[in-house]
This record gives structure tokens, C-alpha cells and sequence, in this order.
């Protein structure tokens, strides 16, 4: 397989063997279930779809009690389908998969959300300077956008102009990322460096393309 479904629990850092401090990111990594082999055939594209994190089976709709209950698995809160693994796998409907499937010291891609920030200003957002002083008349005016487009023609705004609006919250894919080391009894995989997202938050890990 070339990737797994986990959870960002957190930063630490670690030394390496000439003694310089690493930061690094602590990944929860599976486990995860097959619930889905898609094909070309039956589907019109080639996929693998896991299932990560047991949730209450109230909490689940019939379509998804269906679909577990056809893999023999109990509900799950995540899936998310891979198309990219290696040419003639056996993996079946059912089976497991750990961060066994990732060795030390390879480089893996990172997919996650960055932390939401909510609705914000141009300055946080766009990083303006506003008006820096409140000469001339000016009134509270040093946060705030400016003109944002003329007048009697194009009489509106064009698309894409830079203004306040909602922050963070995107999907973000951090590549070449290396394991520096795996726990394997408490599916755990520290990478180098920083990853998307709040503590507790979902990640895709991926064997780097």
C-alpha cells in the first residue's frame, strides 16, 4: 500500500545520532480497514478504500451500516480512498493495515487542514498595511482595505479581489517529509518537521510520489 489514514497527536523533538535536536511530528498511523477495492470494471478507476477510527453505530446511517457491514467491519468516522499502490497486491476486503507498511528513514506526503482561523481583515488575511497613521481626517481607518474597484464602470468588484473573508481551514500537503522513527505496538510514526493542522486532527500519509 502506499499510504494510511492517521491522526496528528502532537510536536515533540528527538536527537539524532550526531546530537543535534530534531522537531519533529508525532502521527497516530491506523489502524486502518480495507473496506472497498474499486476497479476499473465495476467502477471506471482502479481504488482502495480505508476506514479509520470506530465510531457509535447510532451515529451512522443505513447506506454506511450496509457498507461496513458488507466489509464485516464495525462503523467508522473516516474513509478515504488510494489510488496509488502497487501492482499486484493481495489485500482483501477486511484486512488490516498498520504503519507496518512504512519503514525508517523513507519520506512520505502529508495531507491535511490547516487550523481555521474564522472570518478575518484584509491585515491578517492579505498581510496590508492599512493607512499607519491617523492624520489628514483619517478615522479608523489603519485596518481597513481601501478602494476595492471603480466606479461607474465596472460598477462591481472582480472576482478574486483581495478582501476579508473566512481564514485558514485548507487543504494542505506537506511533501518529502522523512520517519525518523516507528512504534509499531502503539501505531505511532514520528516524521521531521511540521505538519497541518490542530492536535487530534485527521492526516492522509502517503509514500512519497
Amino acid at each position: 500500500m502506499s499510504g494510511i489514514i492517521g491522526k496528528k497527536i502532537g510536536m515533540t523533538s528527538i536527537y539524532d545520532k550526531n546530537g543535534k535536536n530534531l522537531p519533529c511530528t508525532v502521527i497516530e498511523a491506523g489502524p486502518c480497514v480495507l473496506t472497498q477495492i474499486k476497479t476499473k470494471k465495476n467502477d471506471g478507476y482502479e481504488a482502495i478504500q480505508l476506514a479509520y477510527e470506530d465510531k457509535k453505530e447510532k451515529h451512522a446511517n443505513k447506506p454506511l451500516k450496509g457498507h461496513f457491514a458488507k466489509a464485516g467491519v464495525s462503523p467508522k468516522k473516516i474513509m478515504r480512498e488510494f489510488t496509488r499502490f502497487e501492482p499486484g497486491h493481495q489485500k482483501k476486503i477486511g484486512d488490516v493495515l498498520t504503519v507496518d507498511i512504512f519503514i525508517e528513514g523513507e519520506y512520505i506526503d502529508v495531507v491535511g487542514y490547516s487550523k481555521g482561523k474564522g472570518f478575518q481583515g484584509v491585515v491578517k488575511r492579505h498581510h496590508f498595511h492599512g493607512v499607519n497613521d491617523a492624520t489628514h481626517g483619517q478615522h479608523n481607518r489603519m485596518r481597513a482595505p481601501g478602494s476595492i474597484g471603480a466606479s461607474s464602470y465596472p460598477s462591481r468588484v472582480f472576482k478574486g479581489m483581495r478582501m476579508g473573508g473566512r481564514t485558514g481551514n485548507h487543504r494542505v500537503k506537506m511533501i518529502n517529509l522523512q520517519i525518523l522513527k516507528i512504534i509499531p505496538d502503539k501505531n505511532l510514526i514520528i516524521v521531521k518537521g511540521s505538519v497541518p493542522g490542530p492536535k487530534g486532527s485527521y492526516v492522509i500519509v502517503e509514500r512519497w510520489s
